[in-house]
C-alpha cells in the first residue's frame, strides 16, 4: 500500500498542510507499522509530520493503530505506566527510582521503552543495575508485580512495530509521531491505568490536556525532565492529574516558584551504576529522597486509591475504545 496520498496532505509544510481526520490518521500509521510502506515514505512520513505538527485527532488516530499492534498486559488492579523513551544527560535519571519507589507502595507500576539510549543514561540500563532486568514475556510482568517490584518491557515486546518506527531516529536524526504515541500507549486490560505523561513544551502540555479531557483519559501530565516523565529533583514541577477526563485539582501541584533555598544530595555522577547505587540509597533511607520526587509519589498513590475505588460506571479508558472516537 503507498502513503503518497496522505503525504500530499501532510507533507506541504506548516502553512500549506491538511490535517487527517482520526480515521484516516489510523489508516496511515497502521501501513507505515504493517511495512506497508517503503523506507523512502516512511521517512517522509516522519518528516513531514515533524515539520507540520500532530493534531489531535491525528494522534488519536495514530494511537489507536499502535493499541491494535500492541501485547496486552492484563491486570485486576489500577497500573501507573510510566514510559520512558528519553533517558538523561545531565542529569541522573530517576525513572528508576520513582518506579522502585511506587512499587514499594504496593502498586502494580509498568515502565516502558527502548533498552538503550545512544549517548543517554536509558531507564533499562539502571533497572538492570538494580537487579530487574526487562521482561521477556508476559509472566515476567506478574512475577515483577507479586514480589512488589516495578516491571520494564521492552517496546520491542510491547509492540515491536512501533519500535521499528522508533529506530528511524537513528537515521533521520529527529524524533517522529512514534515517539510521541509511545507516551500515549495503555495496553493494560482488566483495570484502570494512570499514564505519566511528560511534556517539554506548553502547547503540547495543552494537547495531553485537551486529549485528556475529550476522551475521559486518567494521567498525569507533568513538564519532564529531560524528557523523562519524573519530577524535577531540583524543583517541582507543574502537575496536573485528569481521572476520566476531569481535572482533579486536589491531586495536582503548581509548579515551585521563587529562588531554590537548597538542592538536593545528588551523585556525581549521572551513569547507570552510579544512579543505581543512589537509588539503593534512598530506598534504604541512608539519603532523602528529592522533595519533588516525594510528592509525584504521594499524588501517584493518592490517584491509584481513586482508581481502586472508582464505581463501576464511571468512565475507565481502556485502550481501543475511546480513543477510536475523534
Amino acid at each position: 500500500m503507498s502513503i503518497a496520498p496522505y503525504l500530499k496532505d501532510i507533507g506541504r509544510g506548516a502553512v500549506g498542510a491538511r490535517a487527517l481526520s482520526a480515521g484516516a490518521a489510523q489508516q496511515l500509521m497502521a501501513a507505515v507499522l504493517d511495512g506497508q510502506a517503503s523506507a523512502a515514505e516512511t521517512g517522509a512520513f516522519v518528516m513531514a509530520m515533524r515539520m507540520k505538527g500532530e493534531t489531535l485527532d491525528e494522534l488519536v488516530g495514530f494511537l489507536q493503530a499502535a493499541h491494535e499492534r500492541c501485547m496486552p498486559v492484563h491486570s485486576e488492579r489500577p497500573v501507573v505506566l510510566i514510559p520512558s523513551y528519553n533517558g538523561s544527560r545531565k542529569l541522573p535519571n530517576l525513572t528508576p527510582l520513582l518506579a522502585l519507589s511506587l512499587a514499594r507502595e504496593g502498586l502494580n507500576v509498568l515502565v516502558h521503552g527502548p533498552l538503550q539510549a545512544p549517548q543517554r543514561v536509558a531507564s533499562a540500563a539502571i533497572l538492570a543495575d538494580l537487579g530487574l532486568p526487562p521482561a521477556q514475556q508476559p509472566q515476567d510482568i506478574e512475577h515483577a508485580w507479586a514480589r512488589r517490584e516495578p516491571a520494564f518491557v521492552p517496546t520491542e515486546l510491547l509492540c515491536p512495530q512501533l519500535q521499528r518506527l522508533l529506530d528511524l531516529r537513528q537515521l533521520i536524526g529527529l524524533r517522529g509521531p512514534g515517539h510521541t504515541v509511545a507516551k500515549m500507549l495503555n495496553p493494560v486490560q482488566g483495570a484502570p491505568a494512570l499514564r505519566l505523561v511528560n511534556h517539554t513544551h506548553p502547547e503540547f502540555g495543552q494537547l495531553m490536556s485537551a486529549w485528556a479531557q475529550r476522551h475521559a483519559i486518567d494521567a498525569q501530565l507533568l513538564r519532564g525532565t529531560e524528557g523523562e516523565p519524573v519530577a524535577d529533583p531540583r524543583r517541582m514541577p507543574r502537575i496536573d492529574t485528569w481521572l476520566g477526563g476531569v481535572h482533579r485539582p486536589d491531586l495536582s501541584a503548581p509548579a515551585q516558584e521563587g529562588v531554590l533555598a537548597e538542592l538536593p544530595l545528588l551523585p556525581r555522577e549521572t551513569d547507570a551504576a552510579s544512579t543505581a547505587m543512589y537509588a539503593q540509597e534512598v530506598l534504604s533511607g541512608s539519603r532523602p529522597a528529592p522533595s519533588p520526587l516525594a510528592r509525584q509519589v504521594a499524588l501517584i498513590c493518592a490517584t491509584l486509591a481513586q482508581l481502586e475505588t472508582r464505581p463501576q460506571g464511571q468512565p475507565r479508558a481502556q485502550p481501543g475504545a475511546l480513543e477510536r472516537q475523534a
